[in-house]
């Protein structure tokens, strides 16, 4: 008697701890997979925000795959038949490893980008990431069919999925990356791949041995789950899911694109539901919906405009913690609307198409019908519904009520905007009429949300914002504006040119900004080096400003990764430097490094301008010793190489200095501090400039103005290393 009662003991600690080490090493390799594969990828489809968005719709799209496969499977198959099938699927899925980009791929510049995106991500890591998709909720499923302890609610394996994925989050870009190249990260993956077919081999058999499977004939009936449950579970997903997609879009624009901006709000979003899914959460709910208020209050500050249109460092603090009280609220409310243990795997997938369909909205949606990052607000408005009412009616009736009353609310926001009211005034009333709308209709959160969205889309479209020309594409938004004098063009936050007002329609406009005739860029381009080169080849179109310095007989050539970029660069009545300087200049649009790989040896430049650092961003594939042996070869005996690095955060020549020291080339740095008391035009610019021996800069290799850069002894940049947090300023 003793025996059996010690093997119970035994049985009932190692069941437990057999489920949860599986779903915390599944859900580990879930969530390292995803900034892993976005690094391997980066070299081929760049580093603009919306590649991460794009990404965060595949994972989530495959996650819904993952959760129906596990739905079903469960509903219709034996443990027996689970087990076999899902090990099938994990065997064929090794066939992916190590992960790599596929053989045979390249961009295709006329394909859209957000498609090429998903295509090779689906190539790359589709199987593995689906195999790893499912695991959750049928690691759950099958615990409830074994011998352990509360397996009637198996919710607490929940906690350990999200608490490997939060400890993968943050190992990413604070362990791996800046201590092993993406080879031996994925190396060390593929090993935790391998490994995790055996703990699911052991769990699937634990659970068919179980008796659990058969105490089916004594369990009460389950309550059916009802078309507003479901509705609520979609909303309650969606926000935090589409908060999360739009806070990281709005960071990557203003602080950069790399895996920490990434993963930080991912971590955070995983982090509450750690923080949630328990019977004793950290924050009680009623305080919780005090701070969530304040919350929504900063997130429609921010994605208003109210606050200014670049958020600092702090402003990112503010925005994060923003964030992270949005989905502690959400979550907190989806756990308290959880259904019985039995319908577990219907709700995990219902989670998962409202969390896909924030990626959808962000990713898909939100560029075609905004021409600026709009979506955080309509999110954040969104979001605001939720602290009106817990019931969900999504009736016919419901909806018509909302469009009518939010038509209703939208009226005066028209009247106001056709009367040029000036857009802060329109702004608030907006925000008013929204609240107002959501208030009214509280006690039915469709119809307030209709109504809501209704009163946001209208001043979205309707509220002049004073911009001569708007758009979005892939890679970000564009403005041109006047002020100061002058007509500029910004991408994303960041100001990329300007032309003086005075200069349009002049034969030949002065450069503004960077580019203004006391800055390095233009020292380098009108000194005999710009004289005598045939061929100049610039990375990074911006307003085509570098063009008015281009001589006659010379032979340029730009390389723009955005079509929208060049369309506003040849566009004479927004600027007027390609049209006037240089009218022949071809653009070939893609990302750069690809298409002079593609392009052999020819052609040969005598100078090569790499002006591709924008919104802040800064490209690592760009930047690395591949690229800068790339640009080398694709130079003259004695041609110069420049990059343009000004930046707010980021020390780009240390990488650069580390790179031309293991090339054994020539490096100079010109830190040009402006005069803008005398030229507003005349700005501060940061540019590196580098040759193979000092006698090709010539008389610039004696020039005060420009200083030699030594490499700081740190460990180069390769398209296998990078480590964007090592050059923060």
């Amino acid at each position: 008697m003793h025996d059996t009662e010690t093997r119970t003991v035994g049985t009932a600690w190692a069941i437990p701890a057999l489920f949860t080490l599986t779903i915390f090493l599944s859900a580990s390799l879930l969530f390292f997979v995803q900034p892993l594969f976005a690094k391997i990828v980066l070299p081929q489809i760049g580093g603009a925000p919306a590649v991460w968005t794009t990404a965060m719709l595949f994972f989530q799209t495959v996650l819904l795959l993952g959760y129906l496969y596990a739905h079903l499977v469960t509903r219709y198959l034996p443990v027996a038949a689970q087990l076999a099938l899902h090990l099938l699927l994990w065997a064929a899925a090794l066939a992916f490893l190590p992960l790599a980009i596929p053989e045979g791929w390249t961009y295709d510049p006329a394909v859209p980008a957000a498609w090429q995106t998903l295509t090779l991500f689906a190539l790359g890591v589709g199987l593995p990431f689906a195999v790893l998709s499912a695991n959750a909720p049928l690691i759950q499923f099958w615990y409830a069919r074994s011998d352990g302890p509360s397996a009637e609610d198996p919710y607490f394996l929940y906690g350990a999925s999200n608490l490997g994925s939060l400890a993968a989050l943050l190992a990413f870009p604070l362990i791996a990356e800046p201590l092993l190249g993406a080879t031996r990260i994925g190396a060390l993956w593929a090993a935790g791949f391998v490994a995790l077919g055996g703990f699911l081999l052991l769990s699937g058999l634990s659970a068919a041995r179980g008796q659990s499977a058969t105490r089916t004939a004594t369990d009460t009936p389950a309550m059916p789950v009802t078309a507003g449950q479901i509705g609520r579970w979609l909303v309650l997903a969606f926000v935090p899911s589409s908060m999360m997609l739009a806070v990281t879009t709005k960071i990557s624009t203003d602080i950069g694109a790399m895996p920490l901006v990434w993963v930080v709000p991912l971590a955070l979003y995983l982090l509450t539901f750690v923080l949630t899914f328990t019977q004793r959460p950290l924050i009680a709910t009623p305080a919780l919906r005090i701070a969530y208020l304040g919350a929504l209050g900063v997130l429609g500050a921010v994605f208003a405009g109210i606050t200014g249109a670049h958020v600092g460092l702090w402003g990112v603090a503010g925005l994060v913690v923003a964030f992270l009280v949005v989905a502690l609220y959400a979550h907190r409310l989806l756990y308290e609307a959880r259904p019985d243990g039995r319908h577990l795997t219907l709700f995990y997938l219902v989670m998962s198409v409202g969390g896909a369909l924030g990626g959808f909205f962000n990713s898909i949606l939100a560029p075609i019908l905004f021409d600026s990052l709009a979506e955080g607000g309509v999110t954040t408005l969104v979001a605001a519904t939720l602290v009106l009412s817990a019931r969900m009616r999504p009736t016919r009736a419901s909806a018509l009520r909302g469009i009518a009353v939010g038509s209703l609310a939208a009226a005066p926001l028209a009247v106001l905007a056709f009367g040029a009211a000036d857009w802060l005034t329109l702004k608030l009333t907006m925000f008013a009429l929204a609240a107002a709308v959501a208030i009214l209709l509280r006690r039915t959160l469709p119809a307030a949300a209709i109504a809501a969205g209704i009163v946001t889309l209208t001043g979205t479209y309707l509220i002049p914002t004073g911009d001569l020309f708007r758009d979005r594409s892939f890679f970000g938004t564009h403005r041109v504006m006047e002020a100061d004098g002058m007509r500029q063009y910004a991408n994303g936050t960041t100001l990329h040119g300007a032309e003086r007002l005075i200069d349009l329609g002049r034969t030949r406009p002065e450069p503004q900004f960077y580019y203004h005739r006391n800055g390095p860029m233009a020292q380098v381009l009108t000194s005999a080096i710009g004289a005598k080169a045939a061929r100049v080849g610039i990375v990074g179109l911006g307003v085509g400003a570098l063009s008015c310095y281009a001589r006659p007989g010379q032979d340029w050539t730009f390389y723009e990764i955005d079509g929208a970029v060049d369309r506003i660069a040849r566009d004479p009545s927004l600027f007027t430097f390609v049209s006037a300087c240089a009218p022949d200049a071809p653009t070939r649009l893609g990302d750069a490094r690809m298409i002079l790989a593609r392009e052999g040896d020819q052609p040969r430049y005598d100078l090569l301008v790499i002006d591709a650092y924008g919104s802040d961003s800064v490209p690592m594939h760009l930047t690395t010793l591949e690229a800068m042996r790339l640009y080398m070869d694709r130079l003259t005996p004695d041609g110069v190489l420049l990059y343009h690095i000004s930046n707010r955060y980021y020390a780009i020549e240390r990488p650069l200095a580390r790179s031309a020291e293991a090339l054994g080339l020539t490096a100079r740095l010109q830190d040009y501090a402006g005069n803008e008391a005398a030229d507003p035009g005349d700005t501060p610019s940061r540019v590196v400039m580098l040759a193979r021996s000092a006698a090709a800069l010539g008389a610039l290799t004696g020039d005060p103005r420009w200083q030699a850069l030594q490499a700081d002894g740190g460990p180069v940049w390769t398209d296998d290393f990078a480590n964007l947090l090592s050059i923060l300023k």
